[in-house]
């Protein structure tokens, strides 16, 4: 009897132990930055340990936020595992910080004030530090929350609310706000947009033709050569920029090169790998599980490499400015300051990642792997393509949008289907059951064009029926559990809500936080 009260015991203080194993652990790297900032030789700076600290804490909720939109698809459709996917993931975003991060970086994200108007080098550092930290407690909030946000848009708003409480609203570049602005827009309505788009075309293609085995011999080898157009693509111009700066005709070009490639090498595995295979759908999804392994991969790459300036380019800035008394709007990356925001990312993902990554990957829409190549497709292409408009973009809202994309098509569909068993219903009203269901694998059976041309026969027959098999109330909650089913509507309040209040709430955080440092700071 004492075992088994144990044993609840245990049971029930087991998330409690997991918990606090995360803390310790964020707590020990924040404990390893202050040792290292302390120990490294030369007169300490106190403003920047304090700054080093936060710098490290938004590292650690980028990772635990933002990630989880490279590889929540991946998982959501079991082509990776959790813990692969964190394993990927954390090994390949500290790989982009670390090696396509740069040697420079913005201090002020998207050039949202004008450094030149804060005069005095200690009010810059107290708005540097107010804008991390709000940026951080932000993203730490919504990850609580389980809603995926861009932390872009937190350190804008945290930069934002911080410079207009040190030097007015004269301070802002309310063109470059505007343009984020219209961001909240622009990145979900593109994602959704090709990611639907890459679906329909995967199904028109591949799962609605009777022999998928044969579309997809034909079709997957052409899908993934311009995938690999995308990524590369996508990848020279946003992961390797800062240590290899090409051009978009030149990028273009290279990533033509690696797609023909691709489609010649591809074409014998996806010839060989369903020779075996069962003539169904699953059988197609298992041909996009290693494209889905590596997308995964290189969206952290290029991620690490460009929103480490998230967590690091306050923290950059903060560091020129103790260092050379100067407030700039460049500032060279330390090593170290880079290797903080590399960790933080990493460390944030392994601790606190599963929870978002989950919520993109399962709990918007379900995807299998078909869905998720859609996702990772809209997320590479809609930046080319945003890019080369001068559009700017989120990658959260991007990826996240894909799936919103994705989900409503498979709602779409899903309803125009039931519609279609509806109409043969009505037709074969009063028939042998045996003739309804012989006539019904048939039309499972058919391909897309047959079906329509089997529908059309239907309408145009003398056979039909003037009664309904369900009536149009029935109807109309056939329609609203399909929308129930295949789209979660809270999600999408929750998700879309803290999208909009993610910029003024970090930005008017930021500004209390700024006014209480100069309160503690002045004497």
């Amino acid at each position: 009897m004492e075992l088994e009260k144990l044993a609840l015991l245990e049971n029930a203080t087991a998330s409690g132990r997991k918990e606090m194993f995360r803390l310790g652990t964020a707590i020990l790297f924040i404990v390893g930055i202050i040792i290292f900032i302390t120990q490294r030789g030369g007169e300490v700076s106190y403003a920047l340990v304090v700054a080093a600290i936060i710098g490290g804490y938004m590292a650690i909720n980028i990772g635990a936020n933002d990630v989880a939109n490279n590889v929540g698809p991946a998982v959501g459709s079991k082509a990776l595992t959790m813990t692969g996917a964190i394993l990927i993931a954390g090994i390949f975003e500290a790989a982009g910080a670390l090696i396509a991060g740069g040697e420079v970086v913005g201090t002020i994200k998207g050039d949202i004030i004008d450094p030149k108007a804060i005069a005095d080098t200690t009010v810059f550092i107290w708005v540097m530090m107010a804008a991390l930290l709000a940026g951080a407690l932000w993203l730490n909030f919504a990850t609580y929350a389980g809603a995926p946000v861009s932390t872009t848009h937190s350190i804008v708003g945290g930069v934002l609310g911080a410079g207009i409480a040190a030097g007015g609203w004269g301070i802002v570049n309310w063109s470059t706000l505007g343009g984020i602005a219209a961001s909240w827009v622009i990145s979900p309505v593109l994602g959704g947009i090709i990611g639907a788009s890459f679906l329909y075309l995967i199904k028109r293609t591949i799962t609605y033709r009777s022999d998928v085995l044969a579309a997809a011999r034909t079709t997957v080898p052409l899908l993934l050569a311009l995938m690999a157009w995308a990524f590369s693509t996508y990848l020279m111009m946003k992961g390797l920029k800062k240590i290899w700066p090409v051009g978009f005709g030149m990028a273009t070009l290279i990533g033509l090169g690696i797609a023909v490639l691709t489609y010649l090498i591809t074409k014998l595995q996806v010839a060989k790998a369903s020779a075996n295979q069962v003539n169904d759908k699953s059988s197609v999804n298992k041909l996009f599980i290693v494209p889905l392994i590596f997308s995964a991969a290189m969206l952290s790459f290029a991620h690490g490499a460009n929103d480490v300036a998230n967590a690091v380019g306050p923290l950059a800035a903060i560091n020129e400015a103790v260092s050379h008394s100067a407030i700039v709007s460049k500032a060279a990356i330390p090593v170290w300051v880079m290797m903080v925001g590399a960790i933080g990312i990493a460390l944030g993902l392994a601790l606190y990642g599963p929870k978002l990554i989950k919520t993109v990957g399962s709990e918007i829409t379900e995807l299998d792997q078909m869905r998720a190549f859609s996702v990772a497709m809209a997320a590479a292409i809609t930046v080319i393509i945003a890019s080369q408009l001068g559009l700017p973009v989120s990658s959260t809202h991007i990826a996240v949008g894909a799936v919103f994309g994705v989900g409503f098509l498979r709602e779409y569909l899903k309803a125009h289907y039931g519609r279609m068993i509806d109409t043969i219903e009505e037709h074969h009203a009063g028939e042998d059951s045996e003739v309804v269901e012989a006539y019904m694998e048939q039309f499972r059976a058919a391909d897309f064009e047959e079906k329509g041309r089997m529908l059309i026969e239907l309408k145009e027959s003398k056979q039909a029926v003037i009664d309904s098999h369900l009536n149009k109330h029935e109807r109309k909650d056939l329609k609203r559990v399909y929308r129930k089913e295949l789209v979660k509507r809270s999600a999408i309040k929750r998700i879309v809500a803290a999208w909009l209040v993610t910029v003024p709430v970090s930005g008017v955080l930021a500004g209390m936080l700024f006014f209480m440092i100069r309160g503690m700071m002045l004497p």
